[in-house]
């Protein structure tokens, strides 16, 4: 039996209180169609042994990522975790970490951050890196907002081929703000269009790379565009698995670089949670407004190596109207987790790993664009690439889940209304060559 404490009126007084008529208004913002109109189609009430029993049943219609080919991408990747990942993040030191509120009973929490923010700044070539976000779509938000804040601008352009996920955040945050954000035509694979829209008032460009449909592009012209009008330049990835052998954004001259780190020590989970990396160049206006925490490196009164909350600008620490983000802990040990998988990587296991997805993804390509009426339509790609089909990409990939295959994501789920003929198909080192075969072979049967 639940306990419910508010009576009526208390309810009828907090809904005078917030301006609103009913409780069902507070719910006006979720589309009707995702709402759920009655109970679910569940027993009231069942003994536990059969509980187990119904709920499993339902999941083994499920099709898991382990259990079939599978060449889903689109932002979120299939990679390999070791066991030593795993093992090592269910330490109790680790397990229960939290924000290191008090330093000198908190080193390695502290320590493991400080080793995180590295290995960032060095993978994406940037000066500082804080200590994780939530993911990839709100690091790019808080990005956008943090060059707001350091340009004193309002306009933030966006390529057409940044994750829509990523685009569909940072709008969120940018309705509560002044920031006004456009967004260029996704079907153009250049930067023109970006360029282009660039002026004087434009506090930055946000570009993706590889870009939602695999696109990989050279930043340098884009930067020295937007750095010529005073705007800064976010540079997005969703795939990090990419910048062991992909140039990085530093390299290319970007200010910011945002992106997903869950290929690196973190599974798909279906859908989190997940981390979120966010690095940029070492200028003071920069740091000032970055986001979340930043571990630093310091010596204690005896002048032995200690670790300290360098800076700390989210609202549990200092004025909920001075944070530049309400980013909180629970991505911390996620974190812990792409530190311990990188350190095990290390520079040339990154590399060759990058390698191996990329060898991985072309012989995929190879094979699924000899297919007749199938066509690839990246020129240029890591490990994930799109193709064009002779029938609506929704349609192939539910026939090629029937017969096993997990084979890609239609553009249309992506772009509703758009792209119906375009299929995203992504490849990692955990694709065998058989997986290869049998993905070929589907389609061919399938179109």
């Amino acid at each position: 039996m639940r306990y419910l404490p508010h009576t009526d009126t208390d309810r009828k007084a907090m809904l005078e209180a917030i301006g609103v008529a009913s409780i069902d208004d507070l719910f006006q913002d979720v589309p009707e169609a995702a709402r759920l109109d009655g109970l679910i189609d569940l027993p009231t009430k069942q003994g536990e042994l059969q509980v187990e029993r119904a709920l499993g049943a339902m999941a083994s219609k499920n099709i898991s990522a382990g259990q079939a080919p599978f060449f889903v991408g689109a932002g979120a990747y299939k990679h390999h975790i070791p066991a030593t990942v795993d093992h090592l993040i269910q330490r109790s030191e680790f397990l229960t970490a939290y924000t290191p509120y008090q330093p000198e009973i908190s080193q390695g929490t502290l320590q493991t951050l400080f080793e995180f923010q590295t290995q960032v700044a060095l993978l994406t070539g940037m000066d500082v890196a804080n200590a994780s976000m939530y993911d990839g779509s709100t690091a790019c938000a808080e990005a956008v907002m943090m060059a707001a804040r350091v340009t004193r601008r309002n306009k933030a352009v966006m390529a057409g081929g940044v994750h829509p996920h990523y685009v569909e955040a940072s709008k969120t945050l940018a309705k509560y703000s002044d920031v006004k954000i456009s967004v260029t035509d996704p079907d153009v694979a250049d930067l023109s269009a970006v360029m282009a829209a660039i002026d004087d008032e434009t506090a930055c460009v946000v570009v993706q790379t590889p870009d939602v449909f695999g696109r990989l592009h050279d930043l340098r012209a884009l930067s020295e565009a937007a750095h010529e009008k005073g705007a800064l330049v976010i540079a997005a990835f969703t795939e990090c698995v990419s910048l062991g052998l992909v140039e990085s954004p530093g390299a290319m001259g970007a200010d910011i670089a945002v992106g997903e780190g869950q290929s690196i020590g973190v599974g798909l989970n279906f859908g989190g949670p997940y981390v979120g990396l966010f690095a940029c160049k070492d200028d003071r206006r920069f740091i000032r407004q970055m986001p979340g925490r930043l571990a630093g490196e310091t010596v204690d009164a005896d002048g032995r190596r200690g670790y300290v909350l360098t800076l700390s600008t989210r609202e549990q620490h200092i004025r909920r109207d001075k944070a530049t983000s309400n980013i909180c802990t629970n991505s911390g040990l996620c974190s812990l987790a792409w530190t311990i998988h990188m350190t095990l990587l290390g520079e040339r296991g990154i590399t060759r790993l990058a390698r191996l997805n990329h060898e991985m993804a072309c012989a995929l390509a190879d094979r699924l664009s000899a297919i007749e009426g199938v066509e690839l339509v990246t020129d240029t790609f890591f490990n994930e690439f799109t193709l064009r089909l002779p029938r609506p990409a929704a349609q192939v990939v539910d026939d090629l889940a029937r017969i096993g295959v997990l084979g890609g994501v239609p553009a249309s789920r992506l772009y509703p209304g758009k792209f119906e003929d375009l299929l995203i198909v992504a490849a990692t080192e955990t694709n065998t060559d058989g997986d290869l075969v049998a993905f070929e072979k589907a389609l061919r049967g399938v179109l």
